[in-house]
């Protein structure tokens, strides 16, 4: 896989979303799109200018857009439901739990704005703990692209599963450097770059933070492998498994708490079919606050200088 360091493309995630939104819409008549009062922000005001009667704002009152989400897929409809992603999870759960989940209802929620990306939104907006939530659930499957090219394939391709979905982007402009035409499949991790000395498992924002590292690292013999765990549940224990048969060290890196997300899910795995040394980048037990998103992952130690701090902590001893 080529790889551009120096100048990446720069693209929103949440006009990837937008756009997979817009073609789902004239491909098909049941796509329906729910609104949480910040449709100008997730962009689903695109899909509401073009298909109007198939758009439903609901305002402030994300427990209602869930249950009204629900409902229309019991009417046979595909329902998107979007919002920021703290208030995609955290206040409707009871919701998504009762009527979505455990329903098994074919519902998409598709969070914007998500981890620290929010930045000057501060604490309360950023959703540090949505991934933890929603992988809790059982029927629930639960997905971090890496850029705009691949969250636009998650959104076209959910579609093709009568299962609920929970689909986490990001509000700024990021690298867009996977490949258009790369094959994306649910459950299935992407290898992005081959390596004997440490496996580096990342998601979301910290794919590109984590190949970085490794092109540094590279230059101090330090042989990393890269690997894209866009989906966190179902995760993909094989290559998790073979990953760490091949390497010394498995550090895992998200922009999320470090309990109950990519952590979480590789540490189950491993400590059941493969008992291997971890370690992982990601916020520390703490919320966040306001600031930009490049000085917040700064801060919060979620960027390719932690990753490489982590392995060479490893080598030293």
């Amino acid at each position: 896989m080529k790889l551009n360091f120096k100048q990446p493309e720069l693209k929103e995630t949440r006009q990837a979303f937008a756009d997979a939104l817009i073609e789902l819409g004239h491909e098909n008549p049941d796509i329906v799109v729910l609104g949480g009062d910040v449709s100008g922000s997730v962009k689903t005001n695109l899909f509401r200018d073009l298909f109007p009667d198939r758009f439903i704002s609901v305002g402030i009152a994300e427990q209602d857009m869930i249950g009204t989400a629900a409902g229309l897929a019991v009417a046979g409809k595909i329902p998107f439901a979007s919002t920021y992603g703290e208030f995609a999870t955290g206040r409707p759960f009871d919701q998504i739990r009762q009527s979505v989940a455990y329903s098994e209802m074919n519902v998409k929620i598709c969070a914007s704005h998500c981890g620290i990306s929010v930045g000057p939104d501060g604490a309360t907006h950023q959703s540090l703990e949505d991934v933890a939530l929603m992988r809790i659930l059982p029927h629930m499957i639960v997905v971090t692209p890496c850029d705009y090219n691949q969250t636009y394939k998650a959104v076209k391709k959910c579609v093709e599963f009568n299962e609920p979905f929970y689909i986490r982007f990001y509000r700024d402009k990021t690298p867009n450097y996977t490949d258009n035409d790369a094959n994306f499949e649910f459950g299935r991790a992407d290898i992005l770059k081959e390596g004997k000395d440490v496996t580096l498992i990342a998601s979301g924002l910290l794919v590109w933070e984590a190949l970085k590292a490794s092109e540094r690292l590279e230059k101090e013999n330090i042989s990393c492998k890269v690997i894209n765990m866009h989906t966190i549940k179902p995760v993909d224990k094989d290559t998790i498994i073979k990953a760490a048969e091949e390497t010394n060290l498995v550090i895992t890196c998200e922009d999320h708490q470090k309990h109950g997300g990519l952590f979480s899910a590789v540490a189950e795995v491993l400590s059941k079919h493969r008992p291997t040394q971890m370690d992982f980048v990601a916020v520390e037990d703490t919320f966040g606050e306001s600031g930009t998103m490049e000085e917040l992952m700064r801060k919060y130690k979620i960027n390719d200088e932690e990753i490489i701090r982590k392995v060479k902590l490893y080598f030293k001893k």
